[in-house]
């Protein structure tokens, strides 16, 4: 099995695919305030739920997905169709970095995905490529609560503190509006739905295939309940183009 396809599975029970909550997800975009027929742009769109969350909120709006998954931007469609929302969001099987637009976006989201463009500072410089004069972007990125050990950072990256991260978020001419820092609630919520929803699927389906998943699953959860739980952060920056 590919790892696009292990990370779709995984991310079937959450599909925000982040540590944070509907509840914040909405709170993040209602901050935005989208303007009436506003175009958004999803970079790394997985399943498409903040961009199917954002249609919802302004009905009027349209947006892109883009993500190099094709499982993910199936589910994606599957899901706009299920809400009804296939007419306003169109999706895009390439990669992020790969992707050009003819008219700017009100809004662009990369959350969790800066990785596509080389990390934060990187993502930030395509960013404002899409996003008109005064539009915005919401950029999910990890970072530091605490120093890891050695093995943790060297397994999950290297991140800066909160303070640093927010830095390099505003280095290419952004300025930070608004923020969210996941709590360790939305994280644990986010991991056990990953770690759980891909052992059930193991579960269900005895052989090779189950064996891998089970195999990448007992990794992951033992890199995060042995490892990053407590001292890795996840941030949601709204900044603004300036």
């Amino acid at each position: 099995m590919d790892r696009q396809l292990l990370s779709a599975i995984a991310h079937r029970d959450h599909p925000i695919a982040a540590p944070v909550s509907a509840a914040n997800l909405d709170r993040l975009l209602r901050r935005a305030a989208l303007p009436e027929g506003a175009r958004v742009l999803d970079l790394g769109c997985g399943e498409g739920e903040w961009s199917l969350r954002a249609l919802e909120l302004v009905p009027s709006a349209h947006a892109d997905g883009v993500d190099i998954s094709p499982h993910a931007v199936a589910a994606a469609n599957e899901a706009a169709v299920r809400r009804g929302l296939a007419d306003r969001l169109t999706l895009h099987t390439t990669p992020a970095d790969a992707f050009t637009a003819a008219q700017p976006y009100d809004l662009a989201l990369c959350v969790g995905s800066t990785h596509a463009f080389g990390g934060l500072t990187e993502t930030m410089d395509a960013l404002a490529r899409f996003v008109r004069p005064g539009g915005l972007a919401l950029v999910g990125e990890g970072f530091w609560e605490r120093p890891p050990a050695p093995e943790v950072a060297e397994a999950i990256g290297e991140y800066p503190d909160l303070a640093g991260t927010v830095e390099s978020a505003e280095s290419k001419g952004w300025l930070t509006v608004y923020a969210h820092v996941s709590d360790l609630a939305e994280w644990d919520e986010y991991e056990w739905s990953w770690t759980g929803t891909l052992a059930r699927w193991a579960a269900d389906n005895p052989g090779p295939d189950g064996e891998q998943a089970l195999a990448v699953m007992r990794e992951h959860r033992d890199m995060w309940l042995n490892g990053y739980r407590g001292a890795l952060g996840f941030v949601t920056l709204l900044l603004r183009r300036v």
